[in-house]
């Protein structure tokens, strides 16, 4: 398959690249510093791009068969929450001006749900994750809304960072709107793990205008 993926020099981009050019898709990696990205494979090609300019993001995603966005506009961006959901919507806009690609979205945990709560809304949430959680919690609203373009939005485990260790496993459980726990009430999911789980979904479309999470 012929896949564009935004972001794909950051920390999740970065493994799901791995894991869709080992499947043997061709990439096309849209990012801002394409200087960043140091992968060498005859089955990827990198190209710089804004992803607020539309017009070129709709030109260069055209010919791919979808698109996976693991856009971040940086945790430590004062801007975060417009940034975040300004390069969302234009990323959603280009692909829909595309017209044939899917989308595939990773956004965050925070909109998951607890007895009818969303974690970014409950009081014991970390300050320091607040406006890019509530940023991708109102895109997946925004989303939602949308009914041409064959979209799916994934949150991750609520625990998915550099610290878990367990590498590629190849297994998870999935979810919908609540988090999926293990036996020791945790909901944890590596970065690899989630890479296979994406390219999961690229590959059979399980959840097609829907929103799921995974986790061990």
């Amino acid at each position: 398959m012929k896949v564009a993926l935004i972001g794909a020099s950051g920390f999740v981009g970065t493994s799901i690249l791995k894991e869709l050019l080992n499947r043997g898709h061709e990439v096309l990696a849209l990012v801002r510093h394409p200087e960043k990205l140091t992968v060498n494979d005859e089955k990827l090609t990198v190209k710089g791009i804004d992803v607020l300019d539309t017009e070129a993001l709709t030109a260069a995603v055209k010919e791919q068969d979808a698109v996976i966005s693991a856009y971040n506009a940086g945790w430590t961006n004062p801007n975060l929450y417009d940034d975040f959901l300004a390069g969302s919507q234009a990323i959603q806009k280009a692909v829909k001006a595309a017209a044939k690609p899917r989308l595939i979205v990773i956004g965050g945990a925070g909109s998951l749900e607890i007895n009818g709560q969303q974690l970014v809304d409950g009081p014991d949430f970390p300050a320091e994750y607040k406006a890019g959680a509530t940023a991708a919690r109102d895109y997946l609203n925004t989303i939602r809304k949308e009914h041409e373009l064959n979209w799916t939005f994934f949150s991750p485990a609520i625990e998915m960072h550099p610290g878990i260790a367990t590498g590629r496993t190849g297994k998870y459980r999935l979810g919908k709107d609540e988090p999926v726990f293990d036996q020791n009430n945790r909901s944890f999911l590596s970065v690899q793990d989630l890479a296979v789980v994406i390219a999961d979904e690229l590959e059979h479309h399980k959840h097609p205008k829907q929103r799921f999470t995974a986790a061990y």
